[in-house]
């Protein structure tokens, strides 16, 4: 049977947000005491995004290759995961066996080889274009779109 809750049982928990809580505002009103106050300038206020200056189109184009190489980094990743309770149980279930070995071991060939498969077609590579699979055509314009007025 489980023993009633008293409030005394949380004050744990009380004093850690309120650490928490006054750490953060502490930390807040430090900065903003000791920090620096320079001058204002156009060029300080402006947007900084990742070394690139804000100019041209809000919505530019990435290429394909950064949502491949981030889809393979979460798929790898996650692969990962699964091996932690794997190797939590190991111990206990190589007793019985060595099944479980083996069916790690499978695991992580299946891994290795979908790695291989994506060295093989270039999927890290950044620099790597692909070649289309059917030839681009040349097209001339026609004679009326050449024609400066």
């Amino acid at each position: 049977m489980a023993m009633p809750q008293s409030p005394q049982d949380y004050v744990p928990v009380f004093l850690q947000i309120v650490a928490g809580l006054l750490f953060a505002s502490s930390t807040l009103a430090f900065s903003v005491l000791i920090g620096k106050r320079g001058r204002r300038s156009v060029a300080k206020d402006i947007p900084y995004e990742c070394g690139k200056d804000p100019i041209g189109p809000m919505h530019s184009r990435f290429s394909i290759k950064f949502y491949l190489v981030a889809m393979l980094f979460i798929l790898f990743d996650l692969e990962v995961v699964f091996m932690y309770p794997w190797a939590v149980v190991y111990r206990e279930m190589l007793q019985s066996g060595p099944g479980i070995f083996y069916s790690m071991f499978s695991f992580i060939g299946i891994l290795a080889v979908g790695y291989l498969y994506a060295l093989k077609k270039q999927a890290f590579d950044w620099t790597h274009t692909p070649t289309p699979p059917v030839p681009l055509l040349e097209v001339e314009p026609p004679a009326s779109v050449l024609k400066v007025k």
